[in-house]
């Protein structure tokens, strides 16, 4: 055991060092036991994660588990010697504690590029003043916190990825955030209040991913941005009378996007993309998206049209996947034959792989099907999944009847 043990402790620091960063915080402080060399290597570890594997607590006393983790943390940073490079804070039983400020106060007089802070329970943890003072951030995910920045924040301007998730802020500063922070390469919103309108300006985005509850979404300065997935938590009504003569939100979404390479359309937000006037086709076609997923109630006329709109303008598609939206439906079928004028006309000559997951046979989803198997010409495979067993059988006998253009177009049924 020795001589395994020297074996070791003989590698180069920076493998030793590699070696501590990949154990939890509880293993690396453990090491100190093996050997005089191994006393306070881990002191120096450069990443500090503390979460459900950091300590082993028992007990049901929330008092009780909140001192144990203070204890913890406070030792840590303590005996710590050397940069924190990357901190850390998700333990699922932390209460938002006052104790995080005097560990953000620490981390501010330091070099820290990464900090991770999810509160798992009880209110919103209000941040204090000095995260904000972070000079060398490059990465912030924060979970169930509440943003007040001071009035002399300027941004961080290091950061290139923000992940704020179940967190408030207010209007202006969530606008301030975004458009100061001018390196900003990927930015995550989920689960947000405080804020409805999502004013993107980003010179440097790459990578925008949100779901949650808003009025209105407009991109500015993102030529960079490739990668949009977007759900709308909430149903929207397309007041016809409300939205007439308004800007079309399907041309204002994708004005500013001329390099989309990848994009979700989830929950209802196909429905919002649908409100006000729908063309044909965008005025510039979408050249580099090759991946779209759209959520749709193919019971709903505008959502059909947006759709068949985004479709139509995007030439260079590799995958389309086509989610239905079943519970909304009715009896009610809407108005047909709109996916059939562009039928044989080999929209998509790069089409290969489609998939329709919860359909139910109904007349507008086999036109859809009937549209795309017509139009992809070198198409590999289309799946489709119904929402139900009823009617499956009726299902697949429609689908045998479709004729494709592509002579090996394989299409696959799924049972539910």
């Amino acid at each position: 055991m020795d001589t395994e043990l020297d074996r070791i402790s003989s590698l180069p620091g920076h493998v030793l060092d590699q070696i501590l960063s990949v154990l939890p915080i509880r293993d690396a402080v453990r090491t100190s036991a093996l050997s005089r060399k191994w006393r306070y290597k881990w002191s120096q570890i450069p990443h500090l994660v503390f979460d459900t594997q950091c300590a082993s607590i028992t007990s049901q006393d929330q008092t009780i588990v909140k001192n144990k983790l203070v204890h913890i943390i406070d030792s840590v940073l303590l005996l710590h010697n050397g940069p924190i490079y990357k901190f850390k804070l998700s333990h699922r039983d932390l209460l938002g504690v006052s104790d995080i400020d005097r560990w953000i106060l620490h981390l501010s007089r330091g070099s820290t590029k990464e900090f991770v802070l999810e509160i798992w329970k009880g209110q919103r943890y209000k941040l204090p003043s000095c995260l904000f003072s972070f000079v060398n951030l490059t990465h912030l995910e924060l979970f169930n916190c509440l943003l007040k920045p001071p009035s002399a924040f300027k941004g961080f301007r290091n950061l290139k990825s923000l992940d704020l998730q179940h967190v408030t802020l207010a209007q202006e500063v969530f606008e301030n955030l975004i458009s100061s922070c001018a390196l900003l390469e990927r930015l995550t919103l989920m689960n947000f209040d405080g804020f409805t309108h999502l004013k993107i300006n980003a010179p440097n985005l790459q990578f925008f991913d949100i779901g949650g509850i808003f009025d209105d979404v407009s991109f500015e300065n993102t030529s960079l941005l490739t990668l949009v997935s977007i759900g709308l938590y909430a149903n929207v009504k397309n007041d016809r009378h409300v939205s007439h003569g308004s800007s079309s939100k399907l041309l204002r979404f994708f004005v500013n996007l001329p390099h989309l390479r990848r994009l979700e359309i989830q929950s209802y937000f196909i429905k919002y993309l649908a409100i006000s006037k729908v063309p044909s086709r965008l005025p510039k076609p979408c050249m580099d998206l090759n991946y779209i997923s759209i959520r749709i109630n193919f019971n709903d006329f505008e959502e059909n049209s947006a759709a068949l709109c985004i479709l139509r303008s995007c030439p260079n598609l590799q995958e389309i996947e086509l989610l239905g939206r079943p519970e909304e439906q009715s009896d009610v079928e809407p108005r047909t034959g709109f996916w059939g004028d562009d039928q044989w006309k080999c929209l998509f000559g790069h089409l290969r792989l489609v998939k329709m997951v919860g359909i139910s046979g109904i007349r507008s989803e086999l036109d859809c099907i009937k549209f795309l198997l017509s139009n992809s010409p070198v198409l590999e495979q289309m799946t489709v999944k119904p929402a139900s067993n009823e009617g499956g059988w009726e299902l697949v006998k429609e689908l045998l009847r479709f004729r494709r253009a592509s002579i090996q177009a394989e299409v696959i049924y799924l049972d539910p």
